[in-house]
């Protein structure tokens, strides 16, 4: 940094051979440096040498995540897309608004700004000082409003996430209104602002209808070791047997001890069908894992019931296949006997 500072932003990249900082940058003494050029330059002090620039990178899993873990400030250069929730939030205001977008002095801008600071779905390293301000979110509230089908004006800058949501809302429009609630009373209630990403986190705005934020609760649900023991033993107190209602696959049945007493638990109605009330035992459904993926693999969330006929029907058309290709063929010319 200090030989930054001496030969001057342009110099320093030149001598090196990196460009300007396109994501992160670090902050220190009151002063942004290219966290790229800074980091692979500093490699020479315990390496022997500096890093070319085509030997890393400068995203937040290197450059900038090594230059946090040594204690130093890191922002980002822009702010980070706006989420599936985020928009379900601004789209919510918009048609509480007529479907006309609203200004950046509006109190209700104003409020969903400081709501929209609170969401855990940005990391702090994401975010810049203009995060979500009242202009940005006075912003997102016209790329939404000039997207509707019945605007007859030039849109403003927006994305296909925010018709996708737009186009719920209008479809959809008390389930999605229930959908934005629940997001609005968790983040105020505390209870949703815990929830960070977690390493198996496969859905993405598309495939999740609740947003990141209420799927992570419908996870979290899941994952209740005491609702599942509960569940479980309920199943075994009736005879039952511990297989996936949607495949039938037994943990105990393949891998003997090693999967006695295992099985996956899924909460079968989403959150913005069963609100925020206690979960009972008949909401859950015990599937194997390979099918517990396949139901949250996307939107609409199958049941374990529609999984299985879904299963039921593919194994129906691989046997017609097979009876197709094992049935003989006739020789060419062979007469067919008469009855």
């Amino acid at each position: 940094m200090a030989e930054y500072d001496e030969l001057g932003q342009a110099v320093f990249l030149t001598k090196y051979g990196f460009g300007e900082a396109r994501s992160y940058v670090v902050v220190h003494d009151g002063r942004e440096y290219d966290s790229k050029a800074i980091a692979g330059v500093a490699h020479q002090w315990g390496q022997g040498r500096a890093l070319r620039p085509d030997e890393f990178s400068g995203g937040k899993e290197h450059a900038a995540a090594w230059l946090k873990r040594a204690g130093f400030q890191v922002k980002a250069v822009k702010n980070p897309d706006w989420a599936r929730d985020e928009i379900i939030l601004a789209c919510q205001l918009v048609m509480a608004n007529d479907l006309k977008g609203l200004d950046a002095q509006d109190a209700r801008v104003v409020e969903l700004s400081g709501l929209l600071q609170l969401l855990p779905i940005h990391t702090e390293m994401e975010r810049n000082e203009k995060f979500r301000n009242p202009n940005g979110v006075a912003r997102k509230t016209f790329d939404i409003a000039t997207r509707h089908p019945d605007y007859r004006g030039k849109p403003t800058n927006g994305g296909a996430l925010d018709v996708a949501v737009l186009m719920e809302f209008l479809a959809r429009p008390e389930e999605m209104t229930e959908v934005a609630r629940l997001i609005r009373q968790g983040i105020a209630a505390g209870e949703l602002q815990s929830l960070a990403p977690t390493g198996d986190e496969e859905f993405d705005d598309y495939s999740a209808p609740e947003g990141r934020l209420l799927m992570r609760r419908h996870q979290a649900r899941e994952r209740n070791k005491s609702l599942r023991k509960k569940k479980i033993a309920s199943v075994i107190q009736r005879g039952g047997q511990l297989a996936c209602e949607a495949c039938g696959f037994d943990f105990e049945e393949v891998y003997g001890d090693r999967g006695a007493g295992y099985i996956e638990c899924h909460h079968v109605v989403p959150l913005h069908e069963a609100g925020e009330g206690r979960t009972k035992l008949s909401d859950l459904a015990l599937v194997c894992a390979n099918c517990h993926r396949m139901i949250h693999r996307r939107a609409p969330w199958p049941t374990p019931e529609d999984l299985r006929a879904s299963i039921e029907g593919k194994h129906a058309a691989d046997r017609r296949a097979a009876e197709a290709i094992a049935r003989p063929r006739r020789a060419a010319g062979e007469q067919i006997p008469n009855p």
